[in-house]
């Protein structure tokens, strides 16, 4: 199973936000989409980075909850870790799990086409582990 299996299921919306964004605002986004994270557009349109709740959380605790002042480039992750449509899923749990993160922008060429988190990965290998011990079972009871 690739990644574009989970696109195919879960759509290919990429919810992004400009890097003079305000934090608040940009949480007011994350609230509104039910996302974890954004993906932080620079003047181009090409990924400048990557801002998540932890990362808000994060800044809040630095200052001593002022976050007002503050924008998405003030809190994005400036180096992104990502994946094609053609990357295995186990590939990319592995690549959550060696580099800390819990979303991968999906790239097709230069142009992001989705965004995958740790919970799309964990669910598709859950439901490929589902069918396969169904299909075992239907194996087992009509052989």
């Amino acid at each position: 199973m690739t990644i574009a299996s989970i696109l195919r299921n879960k759509g290919r919306e990429v919810v992004s936000v400009e890097p003079g964004q305000s934090l608040p605002e940009v949480a007011s986004t994350l609230v509104q989409h039910r996302i974890g994270a954004v993906l932080v557009r620079g003047e181009n349109g090409l990924p400048a980075g990557i801002l998540s709740e932890r990362d808000i959380v994060r800044l809040f605790a630095e200052n001593n909850g002022a976050i007002n002042g503050l924008t998405a480039a003030d809190g994005m992750t400036k180096i992104l870790h990502t994946v094609t449509p053609e990357t295995p899923i186990t590939r990319a749990l592995e690549m959550i799990t060696d580099r800390r993160v819990r979303h991968l922008p999906v790239l097709d060429g230069d142009q992001v086409i989705g965004i995958v988190s740790i919970g799309d990965l964990v669910k598709a290998r859950i439901d490929a582990a589902v069918g396969e011990a169904e299909a075992l079972k239907e194996y087992v009871t009509t052989s």
